[in-house]
């Protein structure tokens, strides 16, 4: 259900900065729309570079590179675990995901991006929604990545995924494996202490029940001998009465 939530933003994402794309072709060619005088501005603009018009001219390289991002960040956003303290970072992808396709359908189909936000004050570069979602995205990402999660948060970038199967071989569970300084798994580890603890057990059981063995039979053996002597006496003395009568 996340999934399918997270794909509808997306969706929106993109026909959002689609729509004020086309607002700003069909209104803005001829005159901008100036909403502080000197400050800020809606102007039309074509970009054929990357963001703030960086890379210019460089169309199949960037739409190259554009791809390969987004099956990064698909990957990324499949790895991520199920926890609520990640949905942060879910969010934020998808807003990245949705500015890179946004300006990615731009050059494919027009060989150039449309741009319209201008700050006339800085004279900053003239950029789109699409760059907002990337710039603002990254930017809390590494926000939260300094001042929020800690370095354990990440290390589901580095462990390995083994899917096991159940019993009945129906259901699948996802299982982290991960490496320890030694280059050893730490499921190994724990597999060969277990093993030792169980070999030390079977040994040391073994030691204490041949012992005992050993002390019940050397018992038994001096009762045995201590009976047999007691029988002896008692035949001895019975032999002696016997010839005492017979005197």
């Amino acid at each position: 259900m996340r999934k399918l939530r997270h794909f509808l933003y997306f969706i929106l994402l993109i026909a959002l900065d689609q729509f004020t794309k086309h607002l700003a072709a069909s209104n803005l060619k001829e005159n901008p729309f100036i909403i502080i005088p000197k400050v800020f501005q809606f102007t039309y603009h074509e970009n054929n570079g990357a963001v703030w018009g960086i890379l210019s001219g460089k169309i199949i390289f960037l739409i190259l590179v554009t791809f390969l991002l987004l099956f990064l960040m698909v990957i990324l956003y499949l790895k991520i675990p199920k926890d609520k303290r990640y949905n942060a970072i879910r969010i934020i992808l998808v807003f990245i995901c949705a500015g890179a396709v946004g300006n990615l359908i731009d050059r494919v189909f027009n060989g150039y991006v449309v741009d319209y936000i201008y700050f006339e004050l800085i004279d900053f570069p003239v950029f789109n929604l699409a760059d907002c979602y990337v710039t603002m995205s990254s930017i809390l990402l590494i926000i939260l990545g300094l001042f929020y999660y800690k370095d354990e948060d990440f290390e589901f970038l580095s462990s390995k995924s083994v899917k096991t199967v159940t019993a009945d071989g129906s259901d699948w569970t996802e299982e982290k494996i991960v490496m320890n300084g030694s280059g050893e798994t730490e499921e190994k580890a724990a597999i060969n202490d277990s093993s030792e603890t169980e070999e030390k057990a079977a040994i040391n059981g073994s030691g204490e029940t041949e012992e005992k063995a050993a002390i019940n039979d050397s018992d038994e053996t001096e009762d045995n001998n201590g009976t047999d002597e007691k029988n002896a006496a008692s035949s001895n003395d019975g032999a002696d009465e016997r010839e005492d009568k017979d005197n």
